[in-house]
């Protein structure tokens, strides 16, 4: 195998990697619609860890070897429309998961505030912070252009 088919074969398994944190995360945001006690919201805090591992895992492993590839490949170039299209893709759909992790973040704050002052009991509040409807857009928002980074790729419009 030759150092591209390497960097290929490694970023398509960052590219899985980045999906499939965004289905973790996915299942979290169903889960924690549900939460309304500090303890429910607080234990999935070693999953969002984990997701927050593969997402850093997989977007610097997609874009550093994807414009290392895009660069070392004869039949690819920086700026070809489908390789521009990926990047700004890519910034769009960072901007959204980290807005999307700022929103869900506020109700694992809540629950460790009430956990500290000692209320164990649900909470009408900590439910709505739980139930954000900004958040599942923006998680939504960060589905839909990590998809459309796939069909670029798949397609490579314009090439």
């Amino acid at each position: 195998m030759s150092l591209d088919d390497w960097l290929l074969a490694l970023h398509v398994l960052s590219a899985f990697a980045f999906m499939a944190a965004i289905v973790l995360f996915w299942v979290l945001v169903v889960a924690i619609r549900r939460a309304d006690t500090p303890a429910a919201t607080i234990e999935t805090e070693p999953v969002v860890k984990v997701g927050n591992v593969a997402v850093a895992v997989g977007a610097t492993g997609t874009i550093v070897l994807g414009v290392w590839l895009a660069i070392s490949l004869d039949e690819h170039r920086i700026w070809d429309f489908w390789v521009i299209a990926a990047i700004v893709l890519w910034l769009l759909s960072g901007e959204a998961g980290r807005r999307t992790g700022l929103e869900y973040g506020r109700g694992m704050e809540k629950a460790k505030e009430l956990r500290s002052s000692g209320q164990t009991g649900p909470s009408a509040e900590l439910l709505a912070l739980n139930r954000t409807s900004r958040g599942l857009l923006l998680h939504l928002a960060t589905t839909v252009l990590l998809v459309l980074i796939v069909l670029d790729m798949i397609w490579k419009p314009g090439a």
